[in-house]
């Protein structure tokens, strides 16, 4: 939080501003940040942790769930003369592995078509609303899912489910970076992202008993249900700031204060006062200007500062490299988390690959993700220390996955695998405390919304079909999931020249140059409400 003496000295704002701005106080000890966040007692930091670790949960048992064999299914055979039928969405529509591999990465366009728009969106639109309504999308999108009746049918609802999860993808993690104590960022990183594994894992065991017991429909439908609630949630709350964003509610006025206050500082030294003249000319200016014209300029105004920070963060080498490594690192995991079942069953022969596979990757995936995050937080949560445990964690899991695959033994492979998965999942937390800390907070959403863009884009988009086209020719599961794990390599290489690039956490740098006073005061994150609270309450007491 800032120093105090920030606060002091300013000049006083006009009344206009005071009944729509509140005034931060002057007094010793008292923080007023916080005077835009919602007093809410049972909404705390932690409870926006749970809240956000059960959506993302639902995100990615929604992608386990479609890759499970219940709900997957698989073609129809015909041997001898005796013909099988196939099961699930692939034998129900007869997809060919390629058009598979296809429907389990539709989601994945609007995904990347979406996730840069709402990141720009929340400099004009309150980022806790964007999440609400990307949630309704997700659960409208995944109802229609289990209605669907062809594979474009289903491909087109999987598009949308893409839709419906970039706001939240791009969004949450600035929340909670905003809201975890100082000394546990990681190790809340950590705990949110271990529902990518843990989600995909549970989906793998959701998808096999629902898809078995009541068909694959009911797994979407069930999925919407469990969803609903939380759409809900993010309409019916008071919205929460994220730091480095002025309050979407009052940005007109806020743009006018912000003008004033800074030729009140230009002014104080000369002795003038000229505040009421410059907000009658603000006012006067764009009072007279056309609707269309204004519409027309705030659109282009930012569409510019999209390209203006798109260009920043892309001229980032701690950034650029952070994303590079992590593409080359969900190429695996993506095509891991959508063949896993069907090699594990063909290898070894699992009669019950989804329920193996989930229960090694829900147990190594939440204790990799939170060793990661403990790890990088015992080591000092510094930029150069997580590409450190960036690349060893990559490259000594990489080889215990590929050693696994030589393995003839079912029990062999499960227990190098699962150690591969504990160490490779232990840079979920490092790899997006990366992305959080090497921008400006103001670039945060749009640094998740392009790092997701790209790793889902490059990553594993194109590897689940890449996959299911080797596999058609090669037709051997071992050395097709060999030949898959070797990408872990590249991805410990490159993470592992992010070591001696120059890093600096550029956290604090908005609040310090470019936020304004005024903006500063109202755009608190949660964990800074209920410090200013407690400060407040204990000197209400003292007197």
């Amino acid at each position: 939080m800032e120093p105090q003496q920030e606060h002091e000295g300013k000049p006083e704002l006009s009344s206009s501003s005071i009944s729509s701005h509140p005034q931060p106080s002057l007094e010793p000890g008292v923080d007023t940040k916080s005077t835009m966040i919602p007093s809410t007692s049972w909404f705390t930091p932690k409870r926006l942790l749970a809240i956000f670790c059960v959506i993302n949960m639902l995100n990615y048992l929604d992608r386990g769930a479609i890759a499970s064999n219940g709900v997957n299914g698989s073609r129809g055979t015909c041997e001898g003369g005796t013909c099988k039928s196939g099961t699930g969405i692939q034998g129900d529509f007869k997809l060919s592995n390629f058009e598979d591999g296809v429907l389990s990465s539709a989601f994945m366009v609007g995904l990347l078509v979406a996730s840069p728009i709402f990141a720009s969106l929340a400099k004009s639109v309150n980022p806790f609303r964007l999440i609400g309504v990307g949630l309704s999308v997700w659960t409208l999108a995944t109802l229609c899912c289990g209605f669907s009746f062809n594979f474009w049918s289903i491909a087109v609802c999987r598009m949308l489910v893409g839709v419906g999860e970039a706001s939240f993808i791009s969004l949450a993690a600035p929340f909670i970076d905003d809201n975890a104590p100082a000394s546990q960022k990681t190790v809340w990183l950590g705990t949110f992202y271990m529902c990518i594994p843990a989600g995909y894992a549970v989906g793998y065991v959701y998808g096999g008993l629902v898809g078995g017991h009541l068909g694959w429909r009911y797994a979407f439908w069930v999925e919407a249900i469990l969803m609903f609630p939380f759409a809900i949630l993010g309409f019916v709350m008071k919205p929460l700031q994220l730091k480095g964003f002025a309050p979407t509610d009052s940005k007109k006025e806020l743009t006018l204060e912000t003008a004033v206050s800074e030729a009140q500082d230009v002014n104080a030294s000369n002795g003038k006062d000229e505040t009421l003249s410059l907000k009658a000319e603000f006012r006067d200016k764009h009072s007279h200007e056309p609707s269309r014209s204004k519409y027309a300029t705030t659109v282009l105004g930012q569409f510019s500062r999209f390209l203006q920070d798109f260009k920043e963060l892309l001229v980032d080498k701690i950034f650029v490299v952070n994303v590079l490594g992590y593409i080359a690192y969900n190429f695996v995991i993506g095509a891991y988390s959508y063949w896993g079942p069907k090699a594990g069953y063909s290898i070894y022969n699992m009669a019950n690959a989804d329920m193996m596979f989930g229960g090694v990757t829900v147990v190594c995936g939440i204790l990799g993700s939170l060793g990661g995050g403990f790890l990088l937080d015992y080591m000092n949560s510094t930029i150069s220390n997580a590409f450190k445990l960036l690349s060893l964690s990559t490259l000594v899991g990489g080889a215990c996955c590929f050693g696994a695959f030589l393995f003839r033994s079912e029990y062999g492979f499960l227990a190098l695998f699962a150690i591969g998965e504990l160490l490779v999942f232990a840079t979920q937390a490092p790899v997006n405390y990366v992305c959080l800390h090497c921008v400006k907070p103001s670039l945060r959403p749009l640094s998740m919304a392009l790092s997701t863009v790209a790793i889902h884009i490059f990553g594993d988009v194109p590897s689940s079909p890449l996959v299911g086209v080797v596999q058609d020719k090669i037709k051997n599961w071992r050395t097709t999931a060999l030949i898959l794990t070797t990408i872990f390599f590249p991805a410990a290489a490159i993470w592992f020249i992010g070591i001696f690039l120059h890093s600096v956490d550029r956290y604090n740098e908005d609040s310090e140059q470019e936020v304004s006073s005024v903006e500063r005061t109202t755009t608190a994150p949660l964990l800074e409400e209920n410090t200013a609270k407690t400060s407040i309450s204990g000197q209400s007491q003292e007197c």
